[in-house]
């Protein structure tokens, strides 16, 4: 199981995530505020944009992940589309901040 930490507005929340699912699955399975994931993880919404620091484990931004990411409000260097980001059993724990 992977330690989840998301980083709300004026909270934290810590949920653990087993390999093979995503952070948006955990995080819509687990009720965290901000992340909708409303295309499913199709990557057609961008409903479940997260900035993520330490990207260690995770493969890169694919083309089609950078392009919709151009959409989203406050675009940062640790954007991401947590649908595309799959945890593995070598990721002991990660952090993301949910964007307000």
């Amino acid at each position: 199981m992977t330690k989840i930490t998301f980083h709300l507005p004026g909270q934290e929340r810590v949920v653990a995530g087993e390999a093979g699912k995503t952070i948006m699955q955990v995080a819509v399975q687990a009720g965290i505020p901000g992340i909708v994931g409303e295309c499913g993880g199709d990557m057609s919404c961008a409903t479940c944009h997260v900035y993520c620091a330490d990207q260690t484990g995770f493969k890169p931004a694919s083309a089609d992940e950078q392009d919709l990411l151009e959409l989203v409000d406050d675009l940062r260097d640790s954007s991401r589309l947590s649908c595309q980001m799959k945890l593995t059993e070598t990721i002991a724990e990660v952090s993301v901040e949910v964007p307000e």
